[in-house]
C-alpha cells in the first residue's frame, strides 16, 4: 500500500475553511463537514449544548422551515446524518453524484443559517430528555457512562456528551444561539468530499457554497487530560436481570508503535470472537454471554475498556477471572505468539480496505484526521508498524497500560 491508494488534495478558503477532496471511481458522493466543537470544550454548566445544537440545525434555516429542510434532505434519495463527539460535531450526506450540488447547498444553508425557532427548541428539549432516559434503559450504555462518571474527578470525559437532564432542562434557546455563534465558523471547521470529480471542480463547488461564511476569532478552553482514578464502586438499579462489570484504563502519551501494540493487544485480549476473555469467561467458566474489550485512540480520549454482564452471584468470580486474565497476559508469553501478530495484520488491512472502498466510511475517517490535524495516510504507517512489533512489545504495553483500573459494578436493586 502507498499514498496512491486514494487520490486526495487539500485546499483552504480565504475564510479559513479546510477542504480535502478525495477522487474515487464511484457513482456516489460523500460529504462530511466537521465543526471543531464538542463536549470536551464545554464548561460544566454547558454539558450537552453541542449535542443540542446538532439537533437544532435540522429544525430550519432562514430560508427553509423544519419540514422543508428535511424534505429537501429526503429528496436526495441517500443518507444524511449528524453526530456529536468529544471534540467535534459532524454533519454528513451520501447520495448519487448528480445530487451533489443540492447536498452542498443544503449542508451550507443548515450550518450557516440556522434560526433556532423557539417552538422547535421546546419540542427538541423533550426529545433529548427522552434520549437521555433511553440511555438509562440501555444498561450497557449506562454502565459506560457510569464508569466515566466515577473514573474522572475533573476532566471533561467525566460527563456524557449528551449532557444531564438538569442542564437540558435549564438551557434557554439564547444559550444555544450564543454557543452556536461563538464556535460555528469556517476557521473552526473542516470539509471532506469524496467523489469522482476532479479536485479543482470540487473546490469551485465548495467555494460557491461556503465562501461567504464569515471568519471569527475562536477561543476554546484548554483541555485537561486526566488519568482514570483507580477505584471500584458499586451502583444499584431497579429492573435488572444481570449485573454489569466495566473496567476502564487510560493510556496517554504512547508512541505510534505503542498504540499499534495496544490495538493488537486489545484484539487478542477481548475484541475477537476467540479472545482471551471470551475463552476464559464464556467458554471455560460459562459466566457470561457477552464479554469484550475495546479501545478509543482519539487524541482527547485514550481509553481501554473491559465489559461483561453476569448473574449477581457470579460478580466476584467474574472479576477474579478478569484480573487473572490480565495477570496471565502480563506474565505468560504463550498467551500470544507471532501468529497473533500476523492475524492482526490481516485484520488491520481488511479494516483499511473496507474503509477505503466505502465512500461514507472514508469521508468519516478523513474528517476526523483533519479535525485532529493528523495525516490522512497515517494508516499506512500503522501497517508498517505491525511488521516490526514483536510479542515482547505487546507484553510490555500490557504491563504499562493494564494497571490501576476504574471498576464499576451495576447490581440489581433489592426489592423492598
Amino acid at each position: 500500500m502507498n499514498n496512491d491508494i486514494f487520490d486526495s488534495k487539500k485546499f483552504k478558503l480565504e475564510n479559513g475553511l479546510e477542504i480535502i477532496s478525495i477522487k474515487k471511481n464511484t457513482e456516489l458522493f460523500s460529504l462530511h463537514v466537521g465543526v471543531k466543537i464538542g463536549s470536551i470544550y464545554e464548561e460544566v454548566h454547558e454539558k450537552g449544548i453541542s449535542h443540542f445544537i446538532e439537533h437544532m440545525l435540522f429544525k430550519g434555516t432562514k430560508t427553509m422551515s423544519n419540514e422543508k429542510l428535511n424534505e429537501a434532505f429526503e429528496s436526495l434519495g441517500g443518507e444524511y446524518n449528524a453526530y456529536t463527539d468529544y471534540d467535534c460535531t459532524v454533519y454528513s450526506i451520501t447520495a448519487l453524484k448528480e445530487e451533489m450540488d443540492l447536498g452542498l447547498k443544503l449542508i451550507s444553508d443548515m450550518i450557516r443559517n440556522a434560526v433556532f425557532d423557539e417552538e422547535e427548541f421546546q419540542k427538541e428539549k423533550e426529545v433529548i430528555l427522552a434520549e437521555i432516559r433511553s440511555i438509562k434503559d440501555d444498561i450497557e450504555d449506562y454502565s459506560f457512562a457510569k464508569v466515566h462518571e466515577i473514573g474522572f474527578s475533573k476532566g471533561p470525559l467525566k460527563y456524557d456528551t449528551i449532557g444531564s437532564e438538569t442542564n437540558i432542562k435549564r438551557f434557554s434557546n439564547k444559550d444555544l444561539i450564543d454557543f452556536y455563534n461563538k464556535y460555528y465558523a469556517p476557521n473552526n471547521s473542516c470539509l471532506v468530499l469524496v467523489s469522482s470529480l476532479d479536485h479543482e471542480e470540487v473546490f469551485l463547488k465548495i467555494k460557491k457554497c461556503f465562501e461567504d461564511w464569515n471568519k471569527k476569532v475562536i477561543v476554546k478552553k484548554q483541555i485537561v487530560t486526566e488519568k482514570n482514578l483507580p477505584l471500584k464502586k458499586f451502583s444499584y438499579k431497579n429492573d435488572l436481570e444481570q449485573s454489569t462489570i466495566t473496567y476502564m484504563f487510560t493510556f496517554y502519551n504512547l508512541t505510534r508503535i505503542e498504540e499499534m501494540a495496544i490495538k493488537i493487544l486489545n484484539y487478542k485480549f477481548g475484541e475477537s470472537a476467540n479472545s482471551i476473555l471470551f475463552r476464559e469467561i464464556r467458554e471455560n467458566k460459562g459466566l457470561a454471554y457477552d464479554v469484550y474489550s475495546e479501545i478509543n485512540t482519539a487524541e482527547c480520549a485514550k481509553t481501554m475498556y473491559i465489559y461483561t454482564s453476569v448473574k449477581k452471584k457470579n460478580v466476584n468470580l467474574a472479576i477474579e477471572c478478569i484480573n487473572n486474565c490480565i495477570s496471565n497476559l502480563k506474565s505468560k508469553k504463550n498467551f500470544l505468539d507471532n501468529n497473533s501478530i500476523i492475524l492482526m495484520k490481516k485484520v488491520l488491512k481488511t479494516a483499511v480496505i473496507s474503509t477505503i472502498e466505502d465512500t461514507t466510511d472514508l469521508g468519516n475517517y478523513v474528517i476526523h484526521q483533519c479535525i485532529d490535524g493528523r495525516n490522512i495516510y497515517e494508516f499506512l504507517e500503522d501497517i508498517k508498524n505491525v511488521d516490526i512489533i514483536k510479542v515482547e512489545d505487546i507484553i510490555t504495553i500490557a504491563k504499562k497500560v493494564l494497571n490501576d483500573p476504574t471498576i464499576h459494578i451495576m447490581i440489581p436493586k433489592e426489592s423492598d
